[in-house]
């Protein structure tokens, strides 16, 4: 799209949030909303308004189509009966005047989404008896709980569309830039209803001017071979399957370990040792973060190796960073992660916590791209309740790294996974850290003693509530609490390490009973 905009007319805000008429903001039936005009083709005619890609928009010009989508999405439920009172109750009766009183909308948790969107699915604008639907339920990695969502089939095509075209020019063309075939490759499957194979690979085979392969689990010797095919790859799954691409890609030759440009990871945090071992395997890769859930194909992505900030994908979805009375956050400050698909005629679902906590960052400004930006912290429940009290779990896990590094261990580069358990009944927490040659990194351990690593630890706990604002705690709390706290190192793959149906690893397994 060309970007020379001297023959065009300046559009300015009110034009823009015109592309959405006024007889569009409330249709009334299922077959009205049906026969809305597509929010992806909206944004096409900005663009073609403004000779620019929508995410090279002013932030004034992106924001004014946005919230003109977003009050015909409350108008398209305020049709719905079961939303129309729960928009009500939250004084939302008519249009939704700004961004400030869209934050004045109840946030939608998973058990809002399973009273709503489960068993009679009372909350979908469009009944699912029209069909043309397709149903995803939750990885579910901290809880456990099964919440499915529902999505239009042709609504989620403009969505694969518009994501892949700015994963292709913001996220991959720097590391594509050769004349030769460029491959794009994933080992996300389906699995019990759980489309990541599905959902990501629309993006990724949506991506201009590369080539799709849905791989799903392979073998070595398949994956060697589609590693020989000719030009620059780029590989997408989860963490635990980009750490195992040193080992998957071992018998590969040079020039195949060379065409690996770019290596995916999608879901929680890819540790220094395994990246260590990705660039010595492959020595031109670069690690990025692909940031998605069930709910959201495509969050935020990893732009620049070097930051772990995440580009939001403009007029994919609104995302919002809120705090705990659901308000947006200030640059800096950390907040839970709110999601609302702009690309929902049909089954709308406005505010929807994902069940992460990031940290709001100064956006990226400037005339070739403008969106907010996040640093991932972690999942919203991993937050380890001793007592009356509640740790998070990361910065618990941060301050042993500091413990663990006086007495000369390494956690970073040591850890090929780690989970904390917490065994209510019996109190004990335990952190189980699955390392190579873990009974020498024991015997370091054990040289302070038992009293040591309770120090150790039970100051890790204390350091972190300051961090997470949970009040003060100190060694006589962590004693009434009659906790047994341990730090235990164990063999890779070790089955004490508790590991969802889809091969992920919590970082806290919290056993209740």
């Amino acid at each position: 799209m060309s970007t020379d905009t001297a023959l065009r007319p300046v559009a300015d805000t009110n034009t823009i949030a015109g592309l959405i008429a006024a007889d569009e903001l409330q249709p009334g039936s299922p077959a009205a909303i049906r026969g809305l005009e597509s929010f992806l083709s909206k944004i096409r005619r900005a663009e073609q308004l403004t000779g620019r890609r929508f995410a090279e928009f002013a932030p004034d010009l992106q924001d004014a189509l946005i919230l003109r989508r977003l009050q015909q999405m409350i108008g398209t439920l305020q049709s719905n009966p079961s939303w129309a009172a729960r928009l009500a109750a939250a004084g939302i009766t008519g249009a939704v005047r700004d961004f400030d009183q869209w934050q004045s909308i109840p946030l939608t948790d998973k058990t809002v989404m399973r009273d709503l969107y489960m068993g009679e699915r009372q909350g979908l604008a469009v009944p699912l008896s029209f069909g043309g639907f397709e149903i995803v339920a939750s990885g579910g990695t901290s809880s456990g709980q099964p919440v499915e969502t529902v999505y239009s089939l042709h609504e989620l095509q403009d969505t694969y569309e518009f994501a892949g075209e700015f994963m292709g020019r913001y996220q991959l063309a720097p590391f594509f830039d050769e004349d030769a075939p460029k491959w794009v490759m994933t080992t996300l499957a389906d699995y019990n209803l759980w489309s990541s194979g599905t959902m990501v690979g629309g993006v990724l085979q949506k991506i201009p001017g590369t080539n799709y392969l849905g791989i799903g689990p392979v073998t070595k010797d398949v994956f060697g071979h589609l590693m020989r095919y000719i030009g620059p790859k780029a590989f997408m799954s989860i963490t635990a399957s980009v750490a195992a691409l040193p080992e998957l890609g071992s018998e590969l030759s040079d020039d195949a370990r060379r065409s690996l440009r770019v290596a995916l990871y999608g879901s929680g945090v890819l540790n220094a040792r395994h990246r260590e071992e990705l660039k010595a395997a492959y020595p031109n890769v670069s690690i990025l973060s692909y940031f998605a859930a069930t709910q959201a194909e495509a969050i935020a992505l990893q732009l620049d190796p070097a930051s772990p900030w995440l580009a939001t994908v403009p007029g994919l979805h609104l995302v919002e960073i809120v705090g705990p009375d659901g308000r947006w956050v200030k640059d800096g400050e950390e907040g839970e992660l709110v999601v609302t698909r702009l690309h929902a005629h049909e089954a709308p679902l406005p505010r929807l916590l994902i069940g992460d906590r990031v940290i709001r960052r100064p956006g990226v400004a400037g005339a070739g791209l403008n969106t907010m930006q996040f640093e991932y912290v972690g999942r919203s429940g991993d937050v380890i309740h001793l007592g009356d009290t509640q740790f998070s779990a990361k910065r618990v896990l941060d301050g042993l790294g500091h413990g663990l590094a006086a007495i000369g261990i390494d956690l970073n580069r040591a850890a090929r996974e780690v989970q904390f358990v917490n065994d209510r009944r019996n109190r004990r927490l335990t952190l189980l850290v699955a390392a190579d040659e873990p009974e020498i990194i024991n015997r370091q351990v054990g040289l302070i003693g038992a009293h040591g690593t309770y120090q150790m630890f039970g100051d890790a706990l204390i350091r972190s509530l300051s961090l997470f604002n949970q009040g003060e705690a100190n060694f006589h709390y962590l004693a009434k609490t009659g906790y047994h706290l341990e730090l235990r190192f164990v063999p890779p793959g070790a089955p004490e390490i508790n590991r969802t149906a889809v091969g992920k690893t919590p970082l806290l397994c919290d056993k209740q009973q």
